[in-house]
């Protein structure tokens, strides 16, 4: 009786993960969004009480409306845990939320708004983000076959992304555009396109690139100034040269958590584009690496998530969204420590922040959601890799379960 009661639960695990359904998010991706978003409070406090104090009379007003933002992602978050993330694949779905979103960027470009709305507190762009990696996931998983032919696939992708990247950039917002774009390229790797055909996505990337910030006083000023600071760092811009000074100063150790200098006079915005550097002189080299690792974990569970789920439409939109947090993280760091050109791209659950906060909490609750679902059982290790690298025989570098549903 025992072996056979055994023998049946194996059954009913058996048809369970036939159907698709897991019981549990992934745990680890779950414990370093936590610790980040725990240390992230603790850092808008310590970059924060101050300005909050000389703006609003008191400490904690800035701290407070970061607390209903982080709420509010919670709930995002743990909602979309909770759904299965198949029903985003349903066209109508991403139609509607792109169609949502373009709106929204207009509307911000023809009533002026620097960015945003409600004060600048919820920007487009930010949305924009998500809701490009989502309707790129759909269409290239059910264009796949086609993603190799240049008017049926490349075209269309084109078309796509430009009228989005085109609405961020008249915002002004070309670190966020250019954000999409790289997303977009990415994405299209994962999912198979000829490097022909990536290739010359990537040179007309750069090229419109070279004009827009040609176009813009500010972008010019920020590229001389990258280009300087490559060659003697002390004509870097002024915002790195404040960055670096406030690493120097933390040294190793760091001069304790709180008690930054620089966040009160020198470092510009140390609560959103600088908080790295904050972190950097309260906590040191040994604290910088630590929140560096935690991201690199994070991250790495993305790459996991998306390597295990059997459906071209979950590793597409779990590759996107990985590489999304990942670039965002990669180009902060990078533009404080002067390794990039000036952006205000905001460190991922750390900096002080409405839009950005919520919709990066909204994106880490797909990924959990695509970790509780498997579309059948695992096939062998070979056809576990996210990407395929014989890409010279044209094959996708995504692997196909051989089934649609």
């Amino acid at each position: 009786m025992i072996a056979s009661g055994t023998s049946d639960n194996a059954v009913k695990a058996q048809q369970g993960r036939i159907k698709g359904r897991t019981t549990q998010v992934d745990w680890i991706l779950a414990m370093m969004t936590a610790i980040l978003l725990v240390f992230g409070i603790m850092m808008v406090f310590s970059t924060t009480f101050d300005l909050s104090y000389n703006w609003h009379g008191s400490r904690f007003v800035m701290l407070n409306k970061h607390l209903w933002h982080l709420l509010f992602g919670i709930a995002a978050l743990v909602s979309c845990a909770l759904l299965d993330y198949r029903h985003l694949r349903i066209p109508i779905v991403a139609i509607g939320m792109g169609i949502s979103t373009i709106t929204v960027l207009v509307l911000v470009l023809f009533i002026g708004a620097d960015r945003g709305l409600v004060a600048g507190s919820y920007q487009p762009s930010e949305l924009a983000k998500l809701v490009t990696i989502l309707y790129l996931a759909v269409w290239m998983s059910s264009k796949q076959d086609k993603l190799k032919d240049f008017w049926n696939g490349i075209a269309p992708f084109a078309i796509l992304v430009g009228i989005v990247a085109t609405l961020i950039i008249l915002q002004p917002d070309i670190s966020a555009a250019a954000t999409v774009i790289v997303i977009a390229v990415l994405m299209l790797f994962l999912a198979g396109a000829a490097i022909v055909h990536l290739a010359g996505a990537l040179l007309i990337a750069l090229s419109v690139g070279y004009l827009v910030i040609n176009f813009y006083p500010t972008g010019q000023q920020r590229i001389a100034e990258y280009m300087a600071g490559l060659r003697d760092i002390t004509e870097g811009s002024w915002h790195v040269r404040q960055a670096i000074v406030a690493f120097v100063d933390g040294g190793i150790f760091g001069v304790g958590l709180g008690k930054s200098a620089g966040k009160f006079s020198y470092l510009p915005v140390p609560h959103t584009d600088s908080v790295f550097a904050v972190i950097g002189e309260e906590l040191g080299l040994i604290g910088s690496l630590i929140v560096v690792v935690l991201f690199v974990v994070l991250c790495w569970r993305g790459v996991l998530i998306a390597v295990r789920v059997q459906d071209s439409f979950g590793k597409l939109l779990a590759g996107g969204l990985t590489g999304w947090i990942a670039m965002e993280v990669i180009v902060n760091i990078g533009v404080i420590l002067g390794v990039l050109p000036f952006a205000g791209n905001a460190l991922p659950l750390i900096s002080y922040g409405g839009s950005s906060l919520v919709v990066t909490l909204t994106g880490i609750g797909i990924l959990m959601s695509i970790s509780r679902y498997d579309l059948e059982i695992r096939p062998d290790r070979e056809s576990r890799a996210i990407i395929d690298l014989r890409w010279w025989n044209r094959r996708a570098r995504l692997p196909s379960n051989g089934s649609r549903r």
